[in-house]
């Protein structure tokens, strides 16, 4: 009987056998970011949606390098290589200013930043070259070991058809800006963030104007100053993150505190912020260009870099029109958010950061008060001086006791340890500067000052006990809706040899960008007409800015200025 014939290996070791022929390793080097992926999705993303947004933005991570390499076991791994290093900066962020990394940081990169992130953290140059020399072979095996090969075409195609499916989800459910705040979705926020951006950005650029006006503003001319009476020198001081704390409920405070909140007529008044708890580079606009960061929507957190030779109008500027030569002390590197060519734009002559004043690190506020006064005594003679003190001594963490040599007689008067060593901090800053003015009296007997100081934001802890009870999400919503009760601060005028000029300009409540016209009013300086203008709005709106008819007296201030030629490219 003939035997029967041989069928031959079944299907399953067919595949068995070209796994083995492939080899484990190399099948795993494909594998293994796509399931590493998986994990760290379910780990970072909460919802359905987020969830999708990672799968579709993961497709055009992975479809873009196959395109370009050919290798997905490659493609894979600097896929995940670039996502990884996303979470790890987006949990920087929320760290320092509560909010997750967005599709804009990466489009408002620059060679500013750069420098002074290697400024900051000078091991990071050898991080990035010892995480290079690790990578290269790395990637180089992954090169060698990848089996597969992958056309071009279908690759983009996938990548094009990923991307459409996430610009068309994220244009129908479109991802609310305070979600932002919630330490969660970092890959899912930061592509839905890029739709929006690029969809803002399309509809009104940078900075929000109104299409057209038949108004216009004249040119300020140089020599159309002429004050009443003897201009005083002047000194705006940026009071890191101060607020009067009594605004919580259930806050111990020191004896006597709430003074320093206090003007030379007894009053104490409120600022109204733009930030809250981390950019204070939000308020250096207001108080230095006079205009309202919320004008630049999703774009407000690189406001000062934006505003950096386009913006040119300020404080500084009218006052050098009439006559003031125009200083800056800062606390950081001046390349932080553009600092030193944003100042420059607005007016500023004279640009001292850390580095040119020799800071060491984080320094009192004394140690800035100290400079001013010998700064201020080597000025031209008989001719007024505008000074712009930027302290640093009150910003986070209050988790650790900052100069504890300082302020010996300290009693802690029973909160948790934070906000004591806040409360300790403050009552440094005023003690110092009270030694500050004290300092200008003793060194400039009978010349004339005014001081207007004021609170930057509330420090990143007020939500919390502002708002008990509410989580991230929540909180994150009152500040999307600019809730006044957690961006108020305050707002301070003092003066020394001179009698600040009595004004309707000088409210209880401002918000932040009317502070220069504050500033120009109380020392009797005339306006020029774009300020001018804006007196007028302050009247009419009551104070308020941005917020005055949903922003149509914001957005026509713009256009205005932008018809005159003191804003351009916006």
């Amino acid at each position: 009987m003939a035997s029967a014939p041989n069928p031959g290996p079944s299907a399953t070791t067919a595949v068995l056998a070209s796994v083995a022929a492939l080899g484990i390793w190399r099948l795993l080097a494909v594998a293994a970011p796509h399931l590493a992926a998986l994990v760290l999705m379910y780990e970072t993303e909460t919802d359905f949606g987020a969830r999708l947004s990672f799968v579709l933005a993961w497709g055009i991570l992975n479809f873009f390098w196959i395109a370009l390499l050919r290798r997905p076991a490659l493609s894979g791994a600097l896929s995940l290589t670039m996502v990884v290093v996303l979470v790890l900066l987006s949990r920087l962020k929320h760290d320092v200013v509560q909010m997750t990394a967005n599709f804009i940081d990466l489009m408002m990169i620059d060679r500013d930043t750069v420098a002074f992130l290697f400024t900051i953290f000078p091991n990071l140059r050898w991080s990035v070259i010892g995480a290079g020399l690790v990578t290269l072979p790395l990637m180089y095996a992954l090169w060698w070991l990848d089996p597969f090969r992958i056309r071009r075409l279908p690759a983009l195609a996938s990548m094009l058809a990923c991307l459409a499916a996430l610009v068309g989800y994220s244009l129908y459910h479109p991802d609310e800006a305070w979600r932002g705040y919630y330490d969660d979705g970092y890959l899912s926020k930061f592509f839905r963030s890029g739709v929006s951006a690029v969809s803002d950005f399309a509809h009104y650029g940078f900075m929000e104007s109104a299409a057209s006006t038949n108004e216009r503003l004249n040119m300020p001319l140089v020599d159309a100053c002429h004050p009443a009476g003897r201009r005083p020198n002047i000194i705006m001081v940026h009071d890191e993150s101060s607020f009067d704390i009594r605004a919580a409920q259930g806050i111990k405070v020191p004896a006597g505190y709430g003074s320093h909140f206090k003007s030379w007529d007894g009053k104490e008044r409120a600022f109204l912020a733009e930030s809250n708890g981390g950019p204070s580079w939000f308020t250096e606009y207001n108080v230095l260009a006079g205009l309202s960061s919320r004008s630049f929507g999703r774009f407000a957190y690189f406001v000062t870099r934006i505003a950096t030779g386009r913006v040119e109008r300020g404080l500084p500027l009218a006052l050098r029109r009439c006559g003031y030569d125009t200083m800056s002390l800062y606390p950081a590197y001046g390349g932080f958010m553009a600092a030193r060519s944003f100042q420059v734009t607005t007016g500023i002559e004279r640009f001292l950061d850390s580095k040119d004043l020799g800071a060491k690190d984080v320094e009192p506020d004394s140690f800035f008060y100290d400079k001013a006064l010998r700064l201020i005594g080597e000025r031209t003679p008989n001719k007024p001086l505008f000074t712009f003190i930027y302290l640093g001594a009150n910003h986070f963490p209050w988790e650790t006791r900052f100069r504890p040599d300082l302020l010996p007689n300290w009693r802690a008067p029973g909160n948790v340890p934070s906000i004591d060593e806040y409360l300790r901090r403050q009552a440094m800053s005023a003690e110092q500067y009270n030694a500050f003015l004290a300092g200008l009296k003793k060194k400039f007997p009978g010349e004339p000052f005014l001081i207007v100081r004021y609170g930057d934001h509330q420090p990143e802890f007020a939500p919390g006990i502002l708002e008990p009870g509410l989580d991230e999400g929540a909180l994150g919503k009152k500040l999307d809706a600019y809730d006044p009760r957690l961006y108020a601060t305050y707002y301070a005028i003092d003066a020394v040899n001179f009698e600040p000029v009595k004004s309707e300009a000088v409210m209880d409540t401002v918000d932040g960008p009317y502070l220069p016209l504050v500033i120009q009013e109380a020392a009797g300086i005339p306006l020029d007409p774009s300020f001018a203008e804006q007196k007028e709005i302050m009247l009419r709106c009551k104070g308020i800015f941005y917020g005055c008819k949903d922003g149509a007296e914001a957005r026509r201030l713009n256009r205005l200025l932008i018809d005159a030629g003191m804003i351009r490219g916006l």
